[in-house]
């Protein structure tokens, strides 16, 4: 049973989170000057906030779970370097700075 939750993907790239930063943005903006105008023209402020809260549960179901649209650029990560028998705590950039020149 636990496999099905495994095989969810859970990861989203950067342009990924970009987009639905902007899209949940949106979603609140616009909901927000419809409720105020509604709640304006029919003078009830409750349906103001009623449909700001639509606004933000729709956002909330287009941008919290991560959608295909949301991992189209993935990173491209450089191999892991093998670990070498001697010093193990430096890296190959700091053995290098270790050698003087004659």
């Amino acid at each position: 049973m636990l496999s099905i939750f495994n095989s969810i993907p859970t990861h989203m790239d950067y342009k990924g989170q970009k987009l639905a930063e902007q899209i949940f943005q949106g979603i609140i903006l616009v909901s927000a000057v419809i409720g105020f105008v509604y709640g304006l023209v029919i003078e009830q402020f409750g349906w103001t906030v009623y449909i700001v809260l639509a606004g933000f549960a729709v956002s909330c179901v287009l941008t919290l779970p991560p959608w295909p649209m949301y991992r189209k650029s993935p990173l491209s990560w450089q191999p892991a370097l093998p670990e070498s028998s001697g010093e193990t705590n430096q890296k190959p950039q700091e053995n290098l700075k270790k050698k003087k020149h004659k």
